[in-house]
């Protein structure tokens, strides 16, 4: 049995902070201890007893052997653990958040078919070297992910390539809702419902359709809101105005605040009228907000909503500086829909923070508003620019855990994933903070490789991240032998 004594680092999970000390017993995480420990022989009260070995042989009960075997703490049963005490690995991690790893419920690794762009190994590694553990990838690929076979095929792929733990999305088309019923759930983290700019057919538009999906399926639905019609109008009134070469600062006007507000509050509809279960992805606008609400539990919401770190760090201004390489869909909007996204994660009425990673090539991202492509890379950068924005006082450590790593997991009902729990995969991150550095193009992991993040100053890192148990990041090393595993779903 391979052990980790990871020891008096400082543990965020469950909303609260305590010095403490974590036990990784092969795969997962076998004790958790509070309080500090100042040398390695404490290891042997901390190393959990074998209830069964003491006593079962003797015909003993499992309490008896327990309790023979607690008894005994201070002889045999010591000794033992202090045996095994010195054949674990043992981190002293003082100083350090200790926390689970977070994970992605948004990614677009464009594998298969988009490969020049990114693909599963490099930006699995770019995931574990930022302190995210598991990931969802997107369905619009070559071939896209919308049917059984390509679906199959995919979590196959995702299985040979992938660092980190993984699972994908099914896709909706006009056409294709009787697969819903195809799938294995277990295996599949939801259905993803583009209901505004999508690759090939993706985009659903027909409201038959719409009605068969959310009629159609009790998974999760995780849908993509613009609305089309609004955009395409915007768009060309752009064009009377500037021609073909809109710029770049126009991007939030045709992908408007009334495009956004407009579809959600249609799928929020649909949602509400079938009993859905709705998860709105990457919310833009402050407007939007006003259709979600925290009275609920998330365990009990049918209806839940992400903001993605793009919107919670740039807005309007930012593209002056950083022009198409912060263009996305959503658009990153106005300060006042930015201030209001934060505020919105810390009273819960925004569910989970995501990233919706999408490298393009930089070549790809020149052109203005029309030409350029949408998206950016962020996954290697996500969790510590939020721990960033906690240092600044914009919410705590203990929110940033709770929306990138303990929502996800309750949302798509992912097994033994999410926090540090005794018997739980052992998917933790350990970040040293008040450790200040600069994001520069060598350090970047992405096959696309630049970021947004680019000359930003932080003063968190990332300095092991664990898959499994498995030391897959360490200190700017990766183990690239490793593979994840795939997400298990109980719904």
């Amino acid at each position: 049995m391979k052990r980790i004594w990871i020891k008096n680092a400082i543990i965020v999970n469950e909303g609260k902070r305590f010095i403490g000390s974590v036990l990784i017993e092969d795969e997962r995480i076998a004790a958790i201890k509070e309080g500090e420990v100042e040398n390695e022989s404490e290891l042997a009260a901390f190393l959990p007893a074998d209830k069964h070995a003491a006593g079962e042989a003797a015909g003993e009960t499992e309490q008896q052997a327990a309790g023979k075997c607690e008894q005994q703490a201070a002889g045999k049963c010591e000794q033992q653990a202090a045996g095994e005490a010195a054949e674990c690995e043992i981190i002293d991690a003082k100083g350090c958040y200790l926390l689970p790893g977070a994970i992605d419920e948004h990614v677009h690794f464009r594998d298969p078919g988009l490969t020049h762009k990114a693909d599963i190994f490099t930006e699995s590694r770019a995931a574990a070297a930022g302190g995210v553990t598991s990931i969802m990838d997107m369905p619009n690929t070559k071939p896209q992910t919308t049917t059984i076979e390509a679906f199959n095929e995919k979590l196959a792929l995702m299985g040979e390539r992938s660092s980190v733990n993984y699972s994908c999305y099914f896709g909706a088309t006009n056409d294709n809702f009787p697969l819903f019923s195809q799938l294995e759930r277990h295996r599949v983290c939801g259905v993803k419902l583009f209901m505004g700019a999508s690759t090939g057919n993706m985009l659903v538009d027909h409201m038959e359709s719409l009605r068969q999906i959310f009629g159609g399926t009790d998974l999760l639905i995780a849908a993509h809101c613009e609305d089309q019609s609004i955009v395409k109008e915007n768009s060309e009134k752009m064009k009377e105005q500037y021609g073909e070469e809109v710029p770049i600062e126009c991007h939030p006007a045709i992908r408007s605040e009334e495009a956004c507000y407009r579809s959600t509050e249609l799928a929020v509809q649909l949602a509400r009228e079938s009993g859905a279960r709705l998860h709105i992805l990457h919310l833009s606008t402050a407007k939007e907000l006003d259709l979600f609400d925290n009275h609920l539990p998330l365990k009990e919401k049918r209806i839940t909503a992400e903001a993605c770190v793009s919107h919670l760090l740039f807005e309007e201004k930012d593209y002056g500086r950083l022009g198409a390489r912060i263009k996305c869909n959503p658009a990153v909007k106005t300060a006042a829909d930015r201030e209001a996204l934060l505020a919105a994660i810390r009273s819960d009425v925004v569910d989970a923070i995501a990233t919706d990673h999408a490298p393009h090539l930089l070549e790809e991202k020149e052109g203005g508003a029309l030409k350029a492509v949408s998206g950016m890379p962020m996954i290697q950068f996500s969790l510590l620019s939020m721990l960033e924005l906690a240092d600044q006082g914009v919410f705590s450590v203990e929110k940033v855990v709770e929306k990138m790593a303990h929502a996800p997991a309750v949302m798509y009902q992912i097994s033994c994933r999410g926090f540090i729990r005794e018997g739980y995969q052992a998917d933790l991150v350990l970040v040293r903070p008040q450790e200040q550095w600069t994001v520069t193009k060598e350090c970047i992991l992405s096959k696309c490789g630049w970021s947004p993040m680019e000359g930003a100053t932080l003063h968190n890192k990332v300095e092991k991240t664990f898959v499994n148990g498995h030391l897959v990041y360490d200190n700017g090393r990766m183990d690239e032998a490793y593979r994840g595993q795939e997400l298990y779903f109980e719904h």
